[in-house]
């Protein structure tokens, strides 16, 4: 199903409640509002749903305005608190009771229980219908009552949902909400809908857990009058086995994946797949998305959380990088692992090995690994595997090069042509002097090319660690 023809400015919004971390699910859910509205020059706004006192915190709250950070999704405007705006919703709730949308119930929950067990012994439904519905206000008793929506009894409420579709309840399935408690505190279900017209949403992007609540949601919008949004409601991330995403499927908070070394826009990118595709897509930029990004696009099913897949997203966006973008990146990582500061001479190193240190690296760790060469300080620490390769023999080798290196050139063919005469002297194959040559620049066995090592080193620390490897 394509998006609603609409004429009004679109302005998308997203909710979270500040109970923990910025969920994966989460998220992707915000970034589906920011793409939708940036890409058709609207509003995209964010409100904290932290009605519920006892597990709303302001740590969460800071958490979740980090991970958005991080993944560059800005907001228009002030954060706004649903608590603070409690008042508007008590308003709106003795608005609807004076238009007579809305009724006052004095049912205590034992009147509420034994309505339900009557229920169920003569196997009626259970939704509780409420005695008070339309009992006259002059025989009210002096006692503590909810407000609840007086929902139609017959009939049925259909949502037109820009993923799911038409979505038809039937009306004898629905209860008469409370929107105001005993205390008079306002309810989720009527603060949500009061904000939501309140900052002028007119796209509702939200996941498909909701959607039993747009039925309830969309009669207070036609109780007061307003305006309904477009809805559209987004199917859950699912672990690879098929089952709603949880902590046995791995990272569930966003700043997991930053810790991991993710960069953001290979998460943008990622995140953007679950669920939504254009045409055979897998790789594509922040403007491409933002071009791209409609509600017809997004799948019904529930999409897939893949590692493999993000592994491959994240590379090629690694490797997209400008390389100034990702030497910035490395550095933030590092700062963000409480890793010291670089010195001038590791910066310029770093700087210069990045163009073939992201060389099929997927995450920034990979990358550091790759760079370790030029971020370590003599004497180096020679790994266990590197050792192996400094025999006497090797050592003396890389002695009898240290002349030659001297007067080289200091250009990459210059210096093969350097090590292959080397190792064609001594009859042996260069790979047999690659290893030597490894341990000593690196302190490992594993590491980049030794002519990208040896040109981002520089004639004399390399020649100085050749010297300290030999001795």
């Amino acid at each position: 199903m394509s998006d609603h023809p609409d004429t009004r400015a679109i302005v998308t919004r997203f909710a979270p409640s500040p109970t923990g971390y910025l969920h994966i699910g989460g998220a992707r859910t915000a970034l589906f509002n920011w793409l939708y509205a940036r890409g058709r020059g609207g509003t995209f706004l964010l409100r904290v749903e932290d009605t519920d006192r006892e597990r709303s915190t302001p740590e969460a709250t800071e958490a979740i305005l980090k991970g958005l950070d991080w993944l560059g999704l800005d907001h228009d405007g002030a954060v706004v608190s649903q608590y603070e705006r409690a008042a508007r919703h008590v308003e709106v709730a003795q608005e609807m009771l004076a238009r007579g949308h809305a009724y006052k119930c004095f049912a205590t929950q034992d009147d509420i229980a034994a309505f339900r067990d009557e229920a169920r012994a003569e196997g009626k439904s259970t939704l509780y219908q409420s005695p008070w519905r339309d009992v006259d206000p002059s025989e009210h008793p002096d006692a503590p009552f909810v407000i609840r929506l007086k929902a139609p009894r017959s009939g049925e409420t259909v949502i037109r949902d820009a993923v799911q579709g038409k979505v038809t309840f039937r009306n004898d399935q629905l209860d008469d909400m409370i929107c105001l408690r005993s205390d008079g505190s306002p309810t989720y279900m009527l603060a949500v809908v009061v904000d939501d017209h309140d900052m002028g949403v007119t796209h509702v992007i939200r996941g498909d857990d909701h959607l039993n609540n747009a039925a309830r949601q969309q009669l207070v919008y036609q109780a007061m009058g307003w305006d309904v949004p477009t809805f559209a409601h987004i199917p859950l991330i699912h672990g690879p086995d098929g089952k709603k995403l949880s902590k046995r499927h791995g990272a569930l908070g966003v700043e997991e994946y930053q810790a991991m070394g993710y960069p953001a826009a290979a998460m943008r990118n990622y995140l953007a797949r679950l669920g939504w595709s254009h045409g055979d897509d897998e790789v594509f930029t922040d403007a491409q998305a933002r071009d791209w990004f409609d509600l017809g696009g997004i799948g019904k099913g529930a999409a897939r959380f893949d590692f493999k897949k993000l592994d491959h997203i994240s590379g090629q966006h690694i490797a997209m990088m400008d390389i100034d973008a990702l030497f910035s990146q490395v550095q933030d990582f590092r700062t963000l692992t409480g890793k010291p500061e670089l010195t001038k001479r590791q910066r310029t190193g770093l700087h210069a090995a990045l163009p073939f240190a992201r060389n099929g690296a997927k995450t920034l760790p990979q990358i550091i690994d790759k760079a370790h060469f030029i971020l370590t300080e003599r004497p180096l620490e020679i790994d266990e595997k590197a050792a192996g390769n400094l025999d006497d023999v090797s050592r003396r080798i890389l002695s009898e090069l240290t002349p030659h290196l001297q007067t080289a050139s200091w250009k990459r063919d210059e210096l093969e042509a350097i090590l292959n005469r080397a190792a064609e002297d001594r009859d042996i194959k260069f790979g047999k002097l690659a290893g030597p040559l490894r341990a000593a620049l690196a302190g490992r066995a594993a590491t980049p090319s030794v002519f990208d090592m040896m040109l981002v080193l520089g004639r004399d620390e390399t020649i100085a660690r050749l010297h300290d490897a030999s001795a």
